[in-house]
This record gives C-alpha cells, structure tokens and sequence, in this order.
C-alpha cells in the first residue's frame, strides 16, 4: 500500500515454517509484517491483535476495493480539482498511477502498511490523496512508532509554507485543493489523541487502522478455517466472516 518492498535480508526472509506458506503469496515478506504487528501489540492499539494470516484476509480485501471499488480511492467529494494544467491531467488516475510510483508514494506490494518504514508512510501521507477522514488509518499506524507523529507534522507544517517548484509538483500530484491544509489540521488533533474518527466510520477498515486490525481479528486464523467457510458459505474476501459463520 505505502512504499516499495525494502531490500531483502536472507534470514528475515527465509521460509517461517511457523507461518502459513500461503502468507508468503500475499504478504511477500510476512515476518516483517509479524515484527510490525507485535510493535502494534506493546503499543496497546487494540485489545486482540491479529495474526499474520488474518493480516493477509486484510490485504486481500484491500485488493477486492481497489478493483471493485476503486471510487473510494485517490478521489475527493469535497474538493475542487487544483487549477493547474498539472493537477487537471493527474486527476485521470491512470495517468497519475506511474507518477505516484516514480516518487515512491504508494506501493501494490504493501497494502496494509505493516511492510513498510516510517520514512515510506510520512512520504504516503505528503504524496497521496487521501479523501476525508482517510488519513486516520495512516496516523494511528504512525502512532506505534514513538515520536513519528511529530516527525510528519513538522514536514507537514513546513510544506504548508513551501512554494517551491518541488512542493508545487506535490500538491499537484495530489491533484485536489487544501490537501495539505486538511493534513496538517488532522496531525494537529492526532497530536491531542483525537484522531478524528466519525462516529459512523469508527468500525471502518478503510479509514481506521485499528478498525482494520479489529476487522482482520474477528476473521479466521488459518488457511484451513478460512477454506472451510468459504465451503459452508460464511465468508467473503470483501465482507470476511459473515455473522452466520461465526463461532459461537
């Protein structure tokens, strides 16, 4: 979701016969996700934390949004389109897919963020639009780490200010109005511990991190549980555990 696949370390990344193999084709690298998740756990994000393959069940229904509900992402309901030539050429998304790319903004390969640096997720923030309240799930990611929230806000504050050719092409890349105004003002509740969540997008695995872990913790725990759902018709890659199939 954030950034490009980090360089490889053999060892991290060497067959976790305690991991489910089928993690490795979702996750790529699973045991940074796992290292990254027990960050999440001291950080007393939410009361149960997921495992590594529920992460994956995750990571699958982020990719069922971005192929069939792919309106929710990279647009603004609120917002005008900025002025220039830039920003009205990058509003078509096909057209801005590679430019986000180039400036290592996004990533296919991480599409939970638990794969990615802090230094990737701050470039996400200042490089992608997000819509609304979805800056959430990236600041109560940032969260885990201790003084992140800061670090981003201090950039934020600074690119506000920025007229820069550089900071001109960012804001276009972002295509919409007042993005980086409505960033700042969100790290500034973040930095109070209001993140912002509306009520009605509290349980919201598209806009809160911790709803998206509360979400990947009700699904199966194995590949096994999950196969046998999907047999008796109680799960779905973009719903997950329906309420019939749960366990008593």
């Amino acid at each position: 979701m954030l950034a490009p696949i980090p360089m490889k370390d053999p060892a991290r990344d060497a067959l976790d016969p305690t991991l489910p193999w089928q993690s490795y084709l979702i996750l790529f690298r699973p045991r940074r996700v796992l290292e990254n998740l027990e960050r999440v756990h001291a950080a007393g994000l939410v009361e149960a934390t997921p495992n590594v393959w529920q992460i994956s069940l995750g990571v699958l229904r982020m990719w069922h949004r971005v192929l069939f509900r792919s309106s929710t992402v990279g647009t603004s309901a609120a917002f005008p389109i900025r002025p220039t030539l830039r920003a009205r050429l990058l509003h078509y998304r096909p057209l801005r897919f590679p430019f986000l790319l180039k400036e290592r903004v996004i990533a296919p390969f991480d599409f939970s963020g638990l794969l990615s640096p802090t230094e990737q997720i701050v470039r996400h923030l200042l490089g992608a639009h997000h819509d609304g309240a979805q800056f959430i799930y990236d600041l109560e990611l940032l969260s885990c780490y201790p003084g992140k929230l800061e670090q981003v806000h201090e950039k934020a504050r600074a690119f506000v200010n920025d007229d820069s050719p550089r900071a001109r092409w960012l804001r276009d890349l972002t295509v919409y109005e007042r993005y980086h105004e409505n960033l700042l003002a969100a790290l500034e509740r973040a930095l109070q511990g209001d993140f912002g969540v509306p009520p009605h997008q509290a349980d919201d695995p598209d806009i809160s991190f911790r709803a998206y872990l509360r979400w990947c913790a009700r699904q199966p725990s194995t590949p096994a549980e999950t196969l046998a759902a999907l047999r008796r018709g109680a799960f779905t890659i973009d719903q997950g555990l329906l309420a019939h199939g749960a366990p008593a």
